[in-house]
């Protein structure tokens, strides 16, 4: 039976044929992602359902945003969330690899985001689009990180959530590229729980990491202030 479309304030997502469903992760990095620089261009990329770029045409003025899903199931389904939503005739979803997209493509984009795979393969399902969106190996960290250089405009910046075991090895591939972290938030369960999730933004520019952490809970579905506060202009129950 399908899953009943997952309302926000200002849209909706449907994602029962896609391999990952609307989550946390999505949401912090949609309503986390810098914007102050005024991007006029956006691509989300590994898109799933498309939320990223809903949450981000939502808080952006960009007349350019485009998402890449490379499976059939969740690109048809991102398409339909796209023409559903209020802002249908600024968003495009591709069908393509991100290695085809980046040959193909030659748009530079002020603004990348991407939640991308992260489990290895010392983890694994029969399911082979959950494998896809799920699984680092699907999307390598290089991958993602040397298309993102090329993709990335001069102004760009490429904001990210990934796993905090993962943040000094993906910074490292970043600068390698480089690409350098700017801003850093850090995301616990609990005030006092340990550190699941890194968002980091990098750009072409070195500069001093402005360091944040956040808790997501002061107890059992008792979310914290600073997680309504940056998720309200999008959760209903906000």
């Amino acid at each position: 039976m399908p899953l009943e479309a997952f309302q926000f304030k200002q849209f909706s997502v449907v994602h029962d044929r896609c391999a990952n469903k609307v989550g946390t992760d999505a949401v912090l990095l949609g309503a986390w992602a810098a914007i102050n620089h005024c991007p006029n261009s956006v691509l989300d990329i590994g898109s799933g359902s498309g939320i990223l770029a809903l949450m981000l045409a939502q808080r952006s003025t960009a007349e350019l945003i485009d998402a890449i899903e490379i499976d059939a199931e969740a690109y048809e389904q991102c398409v339909q969330n796209f023409e559903q939503s209020p802002w249908a005739d600024r968003l495009f979803c591709y069908h393509a690899s991100l290695e085809e997209f980046t040959e193909e493509v030659e748009d530079k984009y002020d603004l990348i985001v991407s939640n991308p795979p992260f489990y290895t393969n010392d983890f694994d399902t029969k399911n082979n689009a959950r494998n896809l969106a799920r699984f680092e190996n699907a999307l390598p960290f290089e991958h993602l990180i040397g298309s993102t250089k090329m993709l990335l405009s001069n102004k760009g910046v490429f904001c990210v959530i990934i796993p905090f075991i993962e943040e000094d090895s993906f910074c490292g591939l970043a600068n390698e590229n480089q690409l350098y972290c700017n801003k850093k938030l850090r995301i616990r369960g609990q005030k006092h729980g340990e550190i699941k999730r890194s968002l980091m933004a990098f750009s072409g520019i070195k500069q001093a990491i402005e360091l944040q952490e956040m808790h997501l809970e002061d107890g059992r579905h008792n979310y914290s202030e600073s997680y309504k506060e940056m998720t309200k202009e999008f959760y209903l129950k906000f």
